[in-house]
């Protein structure tokens, strides 16, 4: 990036005296000046507007005669968020030493090259029609000035880019005008020493190693030195980021050992679960990450953890391993994320239940109570786990990284085996970026469940703020942590950052949503000895707080929350708080047509392929919204409307696609959620939110998406009813819609072959954007391991490229410099 010159707000508009005897009139120089030159006219380039002119100005102290010949061009309109280019000409008898652009009026803005004849700047965020001034200024050899003045009327923030058509290629599709980069993709080295990543299934370490499906992230801004955090940096920070599950054929050189699990092949996977932290840098041309940096870790199931907030300690977290509840071996099946407002990342322990074995006579060994526990979060018995890790024997006889893994009850008590290591599981986990010595830290004030991500809510001073939260499960609930402690601004730049999430997240209520038909909503506290969180419950008796964090879906089942579609990822609007949920479908075995409410209203059939075959229930999804009475995060109540109905363009319009959306904007399956950063004019006065999509219903007419959407407000539409069929049964169901998206939503991103989009950060300046490209090629295809069902990243750039697909993270730029989006 060019140089930024000082704005000058110094000038003065003063008065030329045209009454000076033997002098000419103002207008006489004018007019000489036009008569005797050619003046050249300059280029200026707002949006798609060039409007050349502009009034030149003889400068005070010479005769005029002699000046510089200026034009500045004239006015034009471009809108907030967009790159403006200041074109401006001179010309002169003698040569023109020297030209400056200096701002005359409107809001400030950094002008960039402003002592050339070409400057340029950032349209600064509006929130109505609002003209910026300009003054262009020569001075010749002999010290003569002359000046001319331009204006650019900024409008309000607008999506600013042409939808991208519905596809099945094998890469990333963007708009015209944008560039796409590929950042950090599985395998990739992250120290020094690590060799580069072969990608055939014979590489090893991938402790030192980026794991596999990238998932949610965040950006950290460092200074130019990369010795500190700066939170206004945009070329240089730290990418934090999930690595959620493996694509376990890919990491084998011909797929992995069936049965007993070799220890080095499973070492490898579950080294590629987890967390990355690389820093990243902006060069030249492009961005790339630093290999050799100190600050770069991995964080993976085997790293040390410590419990922290009411569970910590509990007899439910004791095991083998710690047998006092206080410490745990690592991270898994970290799905989305959220950034705290004191520069931690906070990662989100989603689909854990599953890598658990349990013997098939497990139950009789168990008090009826665990047994509904681990039923109810999904440890069955008999379940064999992910990967069969629990299979290994290791080379140490004291090594129970794989034991681990086997959840049943063969010891004396709970902590002579692993029976309860699944409780150790489901948390949200506290890191620190910029310490790479620091152990993370798993709140479990927040509550154990299938987290999606966790987003905090607006921060203000003297206010409880909230942590949101969905639980990704059919059926299951969307969550919100209140602080017990208001929050101070002096926190936001502590030095020890995970002492501040001490102070916040280790005390507090947590709460569950009950939506109610009439577009009101309820918190309901999930607090031991209130209602039927108590040791009387019959269903399942709570023995005191820790256990109804443990099992925080009993809890809710039993305080009456409304079950959801899936309740995904969470945004928070950082202009007016409102809280955006994606519920990303769910089928009719979960939801029958007679248990459809006012929040998941949809029964439908969308069929899929040439065979037509049927998709059942909600299988498209919608995108839930609220807002918190009296816009407190401390608030009990709360209004919603759905903002959207993800549907394809041609389903009935009365019942499915109520949206209406068309080709430009029609989704399925919403899941990631993102509302730009409030540092910059996309996240400024009408928010620009993208919409990330992982979809199974409507991958037989596009690959997975990401969209752009600029919505309105909770109850900015109205009631609508809808008609609901499944053969001869009918069934009507009223909800609360939100005013249908129309152009203020659409596709912006395509992705390639069988990936999922996840995972969204911005720099602050809003002008990068990063981008996770999850599993492409996740079915194989059956040339296994000579012929992939996808290559990419590789055929990002070769359209000819056979190589085994890898999950990666991609860099989006505007080729003009602007917000991306606007």
């Amino acid at each position: 990036m060019a140089k930024k010159s000082d704005l000058d707000n110094s000038y003065t508009d003063g008065v030329l005296n045209t009454n000076v005897p033997g002098n000419s009139s103002l207008q006489d120089i004018i007019d000489q000046r036009y008569s005797r030159r050619n003046l050249l006219r300059g280029g200026f380039s707002a949006t798609a507007l060039a409007v050349f002119g502009g009034l030149p100005l003889a400068a005070c102290g010479g005769d005029g005669n002699d000046a510089p010949s200026v034009s500045a061009g004239a006015s034009a309109t471009t809108s907030a968020g967009r790159s403006v280019s200041l074109a401006g000409t001179a010309t002169d008898g003698a040569s023109v030493s020297s030209v400056t652009w200096t701002q005359t009026s409107g809001p400030s803005v950094t002008l960039f090259n402003a002592n050339t004849n070409t400057a340029s700047f950032m349209a600064p965020s509006v929130s109505s029609s609002t003209p910026l001034g300009f003054r262009f200024t020569a001075t010749d050899a002999d010290g003569k000035t002359s000046s001319a003045d331009t204006t650019v009327t900024v409008q309000p923030s607008s999506l600013g880019f042409t939808a991208v058509p519905k596809n099945q290629n094998d890469i990333v599709t963007v708009p015209d005008g944008y560039t796409v980069t590929v950042l950090y993709r599985l395998g990739d080295p992250i120290a020094a020493a690590t060799s580069a990543y072969a990608n055939n299934g014979t590489d090893t370490n991938f402790a030192s190693r980026a794991g596999d499906h990238h998932d949610g992230m965040a950006f950290f801004g460092l200074g130019a030195s990369g010795a500190a955090r700066d939170d206004a940096a945009n070329a240089r920070g730290l990418l934090v980021m999930n690595h959620e599950n493996i694509s376990q054929r890919y990491l084998h050189p011909n797929g992995p050992t069936a049965g007993t699990r070799p220890e080095a092949e499973a070492l490898k996977e579950v080294e590629a679960h987890g967390v990355s932290v690389i820093e990243v840098t902006r060069g030249a041309s492009a961005w790339g990450y630093v290999q050799a940096s100190t600050l770069n870790r991995r964080i993976t199931p085997l790293t040390a953890m410590t419990f922290r907030g009411p569970v910590a300690g509990s007899a439910l977290l004791r095991t083998a391993y710690s047998t006092n509840g206080t410490q745990g071996r690592g991270t898994i099946n970290n799905c989305a994320a959220g950034a705290s407002g004191w520069g931690t990342y906070l990662t989100c322990e989603e689909n854990w239940a599953g890598y658990f074995r349990r013997s098939a006579t497990d139950n009789a060994a168990r008090a009826a109570k665990e047994v509904t526990a681990l039923n109810r979060y999904g440890v069955a018995q008999g379940a064999s786990g992910n990967f069969g890790w629990a299979t290994v024997t290791p080379a140490s006889a004291s090594n129970t990284t794989y034991a681990r893994w086997n959840a049943s009850a063969t010891g004396a008590d709970a902590t002579a085996d692993f029976r309860n290591e699944p409780n150790q599981f489901g948390w949200v986990v506290e890191i620190d970026p910029y310490d790479p010595t620091s152990t993370p830290r798993k709140r479990t004030a927040l509550g154990r469940m299938g987290h999606e991500n966790a987003k905090l809510s607006l921060l203000k001073p003297g206010v409880k703020f909230a942590v949101y939260m969905g639980d990704d499960n059919r059926n299951d609930y969307f969550y919100k942590f209140v602080s017990n402690t208001v929050w101070s601004a002096a926190d936001a730049t502590a030095a020890d950052r995970l002492a501040v999430g001490d102070k916040y997240l280790d005390a507090g209520v947590l709460y569950v949503a009950k939506f109610d038909a009439n577009g009101a909503g309820q918190w309901l506290p999930l607090v031991f000895g209130q209602g039927p969180l108590t040791a009387a419950n019959t269903t399942y008796p709570f023995a005191d707080q820790a256990d109804v964090l443990v099992n925080a879906r009993l809890a809710a089942d039993a305080v009456g929350a409304t079950k959801m579609d899936r309740p995904e990822w969470v945004a928070v609007n950082p202009v007016n708080g409102e809280v955006y949920l994606t519920l990303t479908n769910t089928n009719a075995s979960s939801r029958p047509i007679t248990a459809t409410d006012a929040a998941n209203p949809r029964f439908y059939n969308d069929p899929k392929g040439a065979a037509a075959a049927a998709q059942t229930g909600n299988p498209n999804g919608h995108i839930i919204r609220l807002r918190e009475t009296g816009d407190t995060s401390e608030a009990t109540t709360f209004t919603w409307d759905i903002y959207a109905f993800g549907a394809g363009a041609d389903l009935d319009a009365a019942n499915i696609n109520i949206s209406g959306l068309d080709a430009s904007n029609d989704f399925s399956s919403p899941d990631g959620l993102y509302f730009s950063r409030s540092t910059n004019p996309a996240g400024m006065v009408n928010p620009l939110m993208w919409l990330q999509t992982d979809d199974g219903a409507y991958t037989d007419v596009t690959n997975c998406m990401m969209l752009a959407a600029m919505p309105g407000t909770v109850g900015d539409g109205g009631t609508k009813t809808i008609t609901n069929t499944s053969g001869a049964t009918t069934a009507t169901q009223t909800t609360r819609v939100g005013k249908a998206p129309g152009t203020s939503l659409r596709r912006f991103l395509v992705g390639p072959k069988e990936c999922e989009i996840t995972g969204i950060d911005s720099t602050p300046d809003g002008c990068t954007l990063f981008v996770n490209i999850q599993h492409p090629g996740e079915e194989v295809g059956s040339g296994f391991p000579n012929t992939f069902s996808s290559n990419w990243p590789a055929s990002q750039t070769s359209a000819t490229a056979v190589a085994r697909p890898r999950s990666a993270t991609i860099v989006i730029t505007k080729n003009d410099g602007g917000v991306v989006g606007l």
